[in-house]
């Protein structure tokens, strides 16, 4: 009888959990999975809102090329929002 007013809070832990902590911690290994497979070559988007095409990738950085100039950025990979060439080729894919 003690513990009976333990199970709305625990209820309420576990919806949580559910609806917003595993979400969150497969969105992050998602991204973090993207992050470490960037190759040359990929077009990208970095969490600024800069475009551009991967140019180099070392370690924990990489440079890419933006403009009609090819502008060489050196970034952080970190800072890599959004591969943009990922959505395209799932699209193609899944129309053939």
């Amino acid at each position: 009888m003690q513990f009976s007013g333990l199970i709305i809070p625990l209820g309420f832990l576990a919806i949580f959990y559910f609806l917003i902590i595993k979400p969150q911690k497969a969105k992050e290994k998602k991204i973090k999975l993207m992050r470490e497979n960037l190759k040359v070559g990929d077009e990208v988007v970095t969490i600024g809102g800069i475009f551009g095409k991967v140019a180099k990738v070392k370690e924990d950085m990489l440079t890419i090329e933006v403009g009609a100039d090819k502008t060489k950025l050196t970034m952080a990979k970190w800072s890599v929002g959004n591969l943009v060439n990922e959505n395209d080729e799932e699209s193609s894919g899944k129309s053939e």
